[in-house]
């Protein structure tokens, strides 16, 4: 079983990419992402989020037993709820569907929760078109050596998330770089490129990077020398309104 994995599907664009979920692995659906998970043949363990883009009658019949309602004017993105859900159940790698595409200001809100699971120790996968994003913060992510197909793209970015990201190595890559300073004002990082059958990594010493690759790579590994957060770290799920609305 793979009791420290989160599916979460959320109601962004959906590719062609068939979600291979191992057993035991806690599923989500953050709000209109429900309306997804029956077509792929998934059933959530919970659904979470306030239903401003679920199908209209899934707030007054919901056929799932673990559904947290939250109000729509709150701090947190139903995203990020379904995170904090996912990392109060010991979840530490997420797997983000629906996360892309549709509303650029939620693909932004996920590109920075990449960052805000990379800081507390874990790390989140954002499946794309094609194409993966994923945050690391003081860490390590390597690539196990693959042949790649023809007419798979093998194209590797990696961008600054902080204002400076430091001591960053690249290896095994088309381009290489040793202990490089990153700043996200500049772009770098851009347009790498797997090498066929080469092991390659990705390390920042001190600061949080964004790398994105295909989704036919392998999986990495990540390893991190930040300290193993609980089931507390990212803060308790805002079931209230926000005391930020102007009165």
């Amino acid at each position: 079983m793979d009791l420290d994995v989160c599916f979460i599907f959320g109601a962004g664009e959906y590719y062609d990419e068939v979600p291979a979920i191992p057993r035991g692995a806690y599923v989500i659906a953050a709000d209109g992402g429900v309306d997804h998970t029956e077509p792929l043949g998934i059933t959530p363990d919970a659904v979470i989020g306030d239903f401003d883009s679920a199908a209209d009658d899934f707030a007054e019949t919901s056929r799932y037993g673990d559904v947290m309602r939250l109000p729509s004017e709150k701090d947190d993105t139903d995203m990020f709820a379904a995170v904090k859900l996912g990392w109060a159940h010991g979840a530490r790698r997420f797997h983000i569907f629906g996360g892309l595409g549709g509303r650029l200001d939620h693909t932004l809100a996920n590109m920075q929760l990449l960052a805000q699971i990379s800081r507390h120790a874990g790390i989140g996968l954002l499946h794309g078109d094609g194409m993966m994003a994923t945050a690391i913060t003081d860490a390590t992510l390597s690539f196990p050596a693959w042949r790649l197909p023809q007419g798979v793209g093998r194209m590797v970015s990696v961008f600054a998330h902080s204002d400076a990201a430091s001591h960053v190595s690249i290896r095994g890559l088309k381009y290489e770089v040793d202990d490089a300073q990153l700043r996200n004002t500049r772009a770098l990082g851009v347009s790498n490129e797997f090498r066929d059958g080469v092991d390659a990594l990705v390390t920042v010493g001190d600061g949080t990077l964004v790398v994105t690759y295909p989704t036919a790579a392998p999986e990495p590994t990540w390893h991190t020398s930040r300290a193993e957060e609980g089931p507390d770290a990212l803060g308790a799920i805002n079931t209230h309104v926000s005391h930020l609305l102007a009165r």
